[in-house]
């Protein structure tokens, strides 16, 4: 299993984190059938967010894509926890939100710090349906928030 999603995330210098503890009245992932359902995830680290803002001004683009990869790393978290890593079969869906300025239209690439990684993570399996979306207010101020949707076997 050398080359398995925690061996390329070692590879990438990353370590899973502890599932984040939900904000509000849900779980952080459900399965049901072959596919688990994550919950919205904001980039946490130790209990703390990690950046509060809008994308565009106070947050640049390229730290909103750190974030972004952080939401998407606690979101790998949360199904491993459920099901583990070595059972995903394909990233099927990835929705992100950007808590954006007026004005700021660069969504698609914050959002790609979550698709990056889950293809370094899983090569093929990592590709996935998309859809990165400019919101004005996010949960806590976060400047971005990340939504996956996993096949599993």
């Amino acid at each position: 299993m050398s080359n398995g999603p925690h061996a390329k995330l070692a590879e990438l210098g990353l370590t899973l984190p502890d599932v984040v503890p939900p904000v509000a009245s849900y779980v952080p992932a459900v399965q049901s059938g072959q596919h688990v359902y994550v919950s919205g995830q904001l980039p946490m680290a130790e209990g703390k967010l990690l950046a509060t803002g809008k994308v565009g001004a106070g947050v640049s683009a390229e730290q909103a894509k750190d974030l972004a990869q952080r939401c998407a790393l606690n979101a790998l978290a949360a199904v491993d926890s459920l099901v583990g890593l070595e059972n995903v079969v394909k990233i099927v869906k990835l929705t992100g939100f950007v808590a954006s300025a007026p004005g700021f239209t660069g969504q698609p690439g914050v959002i790609n710090g979550a698709s990056d990684l889950f293809g370094a993570v899983f090569g093929e399996a990592g590709r996935h349906a998309r859809s990165a979306v400019g919101v004005s207010e996010l949960p806590l101020d976060s400047p971005v928030e990340v939504e996956v949707i996993v096949e599993v076997g």
